[in-house]
């Protein structure tokens, strides 16, 4: 029996969706500290389900793929518009030397992909997959590249695994990030430090603190701009900022479907959602450099997460598990290979060229986050280490800016490249 549901009841499911993933993740300690995304907790066990009621039952859901679509894209115009470029000075010279770092770690991520998938007798697009689609790209990246494989390239099953393996990095990239981390502390012999039992204020609130703070009371925010004497109150999202926000957004969407006309059937053909993140970079930048534009970028970051959950959550909803059952073997085959290939090069390359000094160590921790999970993995692993040795300001200003969105515009330049490969 084929179950065809409408926009509206497929965003009463993905709510849904979201609401029993952040009940998952709230009381199930692994899926907390593995920074496990509540669409994809809740998402899994929905898949499950879906499964279950098409094994057992015969059923089959067909849900609506508009919506998917528009918020898969809002989500990707959301990175554009974050990627500011005037932070490359902010950042210098590390910063660019880190994100060279990452993106010859993609490309590597990507051979080691194709060629175990080809030994393995998988189709090469299925070796991106479990390379830096989902690995540094991760569940949004999977979902939108998922798509676009199985109706441009007829993949059949490619979001299905991106989604596992996205899924599957995240924790590898948890695991194996602060163990490689403390490893080469120890080899630069610097000692744990000891406890303070009498922390200053400033330490207080910076051991309570995260980058990915979800505060919503206000009153957190004013004891925040007490305790570190910021003359000017936080702005508010309000509905004039969110329309102001949603209008470049509609600016990204639209230069995206204009570009994807325009380029179909040309060399520069790309998928849609690689103009969307583009259309955002170029709104962005243009309007901040020679307009002055003041852009609000905790709004972006609210629609652009808010999209993404929900995009997750609808792609989640419309996996077919049953498509995994023969990909299952070689596929974790790769991955284990992947996450060795992770450890290595991290060890000869990134913590090398970083400086080979403590600064480093917490980089590399940084880099096996997003390098096989995502930028909250990333931050994680970094905080368990400055925790236990010493702060790292260098860390915690590089690795966010390169894995929040240089990353992803990397990413998607080299995978549109190796698409293209005649061999693929």
């Amino acid at each position: 029996m084929e179950i065809t549901l409408n926009g509206y009841y497929t965003l009463i499911l993905a709510t849904l969706v979201l609401l029993l993933g952040r009940f998952l993740v709230k009381n199930i300690k692994f899926l907390e500290n593995f920074n496990i995304p509540e669409p994809v907790a809740g998402g899994l066990v929905a898949a499950i389900v879906v499964y279950v009621l098409n094994i057992f039952w015969g059923f089959s859901f067909n849900f609506h793929q508009g919506l998917q679509t528009a918020t898969m894209l809002m989500f990707f115009a959301s990175i554009g518009l974050s990627a500011d470029f005037s932070k490359l000075k902010a950042g210098g010279t590390p910063l660019l030397i880190f994100t060279i770092v990452v993106s010859v770690f993609i490309v590597l991520q990507d051979v080691v992909g194709v060629a175990m998938a080809s030994v393995l007798g998988l189709d090469p697009l299925l070796g991106l997959v479990t390379g830096s689609i989902a690995l540094t790209g991760g569940h949004g990246t999977a979902g939108a590249w998922g798509i676009t494989l199985e109706q441009d390239y007829g993949v059949v099953g490619a979001t299905t695994l991106g989604i596992a393996v996205a899924t599957y990095g995240l924790v590898a990239g948890g695991v194996v990030g602060g163990p490689v981390a403390r490893r080469l502390i120890q080899k630069l012999g610097i000692q744990p430090t000891p406890y303070d039992d009498n922390p200053s204020d400033i330490e207080k609130v910076a051991g309570a603190q995260s980058l990915y703070s979800t505060k919503h009371d206000e009153d957190d925010i004013l004891n925040d701009k007490e305790i570190f004497e910021k003359p000017d109150h936080i702005r508010l999202i309000t509905a004039s900022s969110t329309i102001e926000t949603l209008a470049l957004f509609a600016g990204a969407l639209a230069f995206a479907e204009t570009m994807t006309l325009v380029a179909a059937d040309t060399w520069f053909e790309l998928p849609t959602f690689v103009w969307a993140l583009a259309g955002g970079v170029i709104i962005r930048n243009v309007l901040t450099i020679f307009f002055n534009f003041e852009m609000f970028d905790r709004a972006i970051d609210v629609l652009g997460n808010a999209s993404l959950s929900l995009f997750l959550a609808m792609a989640l909803l419309s996996l077919k598990l049953w498509q995994l059952t023969d990909l299952a073997g070689p596929v974790l085959v790769i991955l284990l290979v992947q996450t060795v290939v992770m450890i290595i090069y991290v060890y000869l390359v990134t913590f090398k060229i970083m400086g080979k000094n403590y600064d480093a160590a917490v980089l590399s921790a940084g880099h096996c986050g997003f390098g096989m999970g995502a930028t909250p993995t990333a931050i994680a692993n970094m905080q368990a280490v400055t925790d236990r040795y010493l702060p790292s300001y260098k860390a915690f200003l590089i690795v966010p800016m390169v894995g929040a969105f240089f990353v992803d515009i990397v990413n998607a330049t080299i995978l549109q490249i190796f698409v293209n490969l005649p061999f693929m």
